[in-house]
């Protein structure tokens, strides 16, 4: 899952959310000093992306796209989720997708010399671009992937996927619906047991 899955999995806009956030900027158990909250936040980050990680749902997407993007796949098929989650966001949430997101950056906003200095670089980017609300469009997900592919020690070709997700739209949709459930009940269950 990408920022706005995450962000959304987090059920709740406070400090578990900027945990949730900041979970890949956060390596080993450097937790001391993030507040008890945010440390939870880390750690759904971490069960949600094992989770998705090992889920045969989530393999059927990357496996169409194993064959050319190698281990940048998974990253990728984050990328078509968060694209789809964007574009059908009516159907988990009440609220729109410009008043989540507007939330979410402003939550982000006022804990951000609180994040690792990676984070904020990323933070100061998503909010000028407003990505989360770009990736309900197959050309935000373009631009977020360019931006991916700059930023890779190796030629990762991600720049060129959404040529893929075209191709197979219909297909990484279905795959998209059929796992976000279960990853929305997994992640309730996850917080629940902190």
């Amino acid at each position: 899952m990408n920022f706005l899955a995450h962000i959304y999995l987090s059920g709740e806009m406070g400090d578990l959310m900027v945990g949730n956030f900041i979970g890949d900027f956060v390596k080993g158990k450097k937790f001391h000093d993030y507040s008890h909250q945010m440390v939870k936040g880390i750690k759904l980050h971490r069960e949600i992306d094992w989770y998705t990680d090992h889920h045969k749902i989530v393999d059927k997407s990357k496996d169409r796209l194993w064959k050319k993007y190698r281990h940048y796949a998974g990253v990728i098929i984050d990328m078509f989720y968060d694209h789809f989650l964007a574009r059908d966001w009516y159907v988990y949430s009440s609220e729109t997708l410009e008043e989540f997101t507007q939330k979410a950056y402003a939550v982000l906003m006022k804990k951000k010399n609180l994040l690792p200095e990676k984070a904020r670089y990323i933070l100061y980017y998503m909010v000028k671009h407003d990505w989360l609300l770009a990736y309900q469009h197959i050309d935000g997900i373009e631009r977020a992937l360019l931006g991916m592919s700059r930023r890779t020690k190796f030629q990762s070709h991600m720049e060129k996927a959404t040529q893929d997700l075209r191709a197979d739209y219909q297909l990484f949709g279905e795959e998209f619906h059929e796992f976000f459930p279960e990853i929305i009940s997994h992640a309730r269950d996850f917080k629940e047991n902190l």
